[in-house]
């Protein structure tokens, strides 16, 4: 990163200087607006954390300093927010997920995602993006109608209702494009210049474009988002499990084939197809016990042309031939 730009987001803020003198809560008076006048001065239940504390009038977005040296009690963001590491590291809690923020990466967090910040030390220097909603119009007519993460993502916050997506987590401190498109945001946003509002709305599309090629190295974090996804895979299984791809299934669901690959290995400690296989020969057990069907015509109706590579991986599961086990289990007695 440009020093001259470290240095300035380095310095020691005034709350921060607050807080070194012995201040021990945050002062959620710099973020959220007080309750009702006549009431005791405080916040009622989890607070939100308030654009118009943070945004200057008019703008839709603006950075200011990431806060150290305190923790930050969960919270929640009416605006959206992007916070970016120059260097260190931060600790977060997001919907409950460990997130451990390292220099060079970024985090997104929708509007809902309930946020928690453990204390940060002088020199883990990053910079809060405070982004409302309707900034990423041009980014959004930029990446185009194919559904991605980020497209999910920013429909969601300009929906303003639950968004699926709680937060994007990218790893991408050996992506030099980004960090280069980051670092331009950053020094935009920092000098006044003319047409400010077009180049940060152009360069932040130019920045979706990218992260959209590294789907491998984000983490995603939802409510429900895993629960729902394999909801989706197993659903999928179920009603095409004679011919479902990955590919298929990639593409209804609208993300990446290398990414919902590895997430569904990370779920489920298995392979797509050999969550297919599971299904198939499952059911070639059922159809076995239950329906006259020759073991041929059953190896076919679940998916397997290749009958020698059915009997080899059912054998391998069961440790006997779709025959021995129709004899052993079935009430049909269908021929080969």
């Amino acid at each position: 990163m440009n020093q001259e730009i470290y240095e300035k987001l380095k310095q020691i803020t005034d709350e921060e200087a607050e807080i070194l003198k012995g201040r021990q809560e945050v002062d959620m008076g710099r973020y959220v607006k007080p309750i009702e006048a006549g009431l005791s001065g405080g916040y009622v239940g989890m607070p939100d954390l308030d654009s118009s504390k943070l945004l200057e009038s008019g703008k839709l977005i603006q950075i200011r300093p990431h806060t150290r040296f305190i923790h930050f009690p969960k919270h929640t963001h009416n605006y959206v927010e992007m916070l970016y590491m120059c260097s260190g590291q931060t600790h977060h809690i997001v919907n409950g997920a460990d997130v451990l923020l390292g220099q060079g990466e970024l985090l997104f967090l929708s509007q809902k995602a309930v946020q928690e910040v453990y204390p940060a030390g002088e020199e883990d220097v990053g910079v809060n993006f405070i982004i409302l909603p309707e900034f990423f119009d041009q980014a959004l007519y930029m990446i185009g109608a194919e559904d991605n993460l980020i497209r999910k993502f920013i429909v969601g916050c300009l929906r303003g209702t639950e968004n699926d997506i709680g937060y994007l987590h990218f790893k991408v401190s050996d992506v030099l494009p980004i960090q280069n498109l980051v670092e331009n945001l950053i020094w935009t946003l920092m000098n006044n210049q003319q047409n400010k509002r077009s180049i940060n709305q152009f360069t932040m599309g130019l920045l979706f474009l990218q992260l959209i090629n590294y789907t491998d190295k984000v983490e995603v974090g939802k409510d429900h988002f895993d629960q729902e996804l394999m909801l989706s895979v197993y659903r999928f299984i179920e009603e095409h499990y004679k011919d479902g791809e990955l590919s298929g299934l990639s593409e209804e669901l609208g993300f990446d084939l290398y990414w919902l690959s590895r997430r569904i290995k990370k779920l489920t400690g298995k392979t797509y197809t050999e969550l297919l296989q599971t299904k198939r020969l499952s059911q070639a057990q059922f159809l076995l016990q239950n329906t006259n069907l020759s073991v041929s015509d059953i190896g076919r109706a679940v998916g397997y042309d290749n009958l020698s590579y059915y009997h080899r991986i059912f054998r391998d599961k069961y440790g006997v031939s779709p025959r021995q086990w129709r004899a052993a289990h079935g009430m049909g007695k269908g021929e080969e």
